[in-house]
């Protein structure tokens, strides 16, 4: 779409490949999109955050007249929060976030204080717990154009037991909720898969469109 560019943030421990399916249904409907690949297991979070808004004005320049909209899956939509309150966009647009921690996950709490799983996810897992005054509640509200979808369905019911209330097997329901936000979905999906839902991928483009979720029932 002209002047408009969107952006693809995938999460924690994945990679571009993981938002493929989006940007498959994004091109497909007009859209330009850069799927951005970042060092999700090597960095804090506010070092990745420097990464990606480095590489974005590397690969995309900052012009004023070009508006950036982003779609993000759970961590990634903590890099973009954390970009915004420390170096924000003056060209932001409209954004959608998918399974976004935002107000952190009990999963981390129990679990990734344990040697291998640090090492497996990186130190940026360690700040997507659910602390009080952890760097998550640190971030503050947003200020932006902004549509979260939460999943309520888990393929994994062992981690599902350290969540309470609905939940897509990583975060609940109500902590992918954030002050701010514009309008809020609830999908029968888990959290590694929203990219590829069909519904899901509607619901982003008609936000991006409108900056509401249109009603789709399928």
């Amino acid at each position: 779409m002209e002047n408009r560019q969107v952006v693809l943030l995938h999460g924690l421990a994945r990679t571009s490949r993981s938002m493929r399916p989006m940007e498959k249904y994004l091109i497909k409907n007009g859209f330009t999109v850069f799927n951005i690949n970042y060092p999700s297991r090597k960095k804090p979070i506010e070092e990745l955050s420097e990464w990606v808004r480095d590489k974005l004005k590397e690969e995309l320049g900052e012009h004023p007249s070009v508006q950036w909209d982003f779609v993000t899956h759970s961590m990634g939509g903590i890099i973009l929060r954390q970009i915004m309150k420390t170096h924000p966009l003056t060209n932001l647009g409209r954004v959608v976030m998918l399974g976004p921690p935002n107000l952190g996950s009990e999963v981390v709490d129990r679990l990734c204080h344990f040697k291998l799983l640090k090492q497996l996810n990186g130190p940026a897992c360690l700040q997507l717990g659910t602390e009080e005054k952890g760097f998550i509640q640190n971030l503050g509200k947003v200020e932006f154009d902004l549509g979260v979808i939460a999943g309520n369905r888990s393929i994994n019911p062992l981690l599902s037991l350290l969540l309470p209330g609905e939940d897509d097997g990583k975060v609940t329901v109500e902590r992918t909720k954030i002050e701010g936000m514009n309008d809020f979905r609830i999908v029968p999906y888990s959290h590694s898969f929203f990219m590829s839902k069909k519904k899901v991928q509607e619901l982003v483009q008609s936000f991006l469109k409108t900056g509401f979720f249109l009603t789709i029932d399928k």
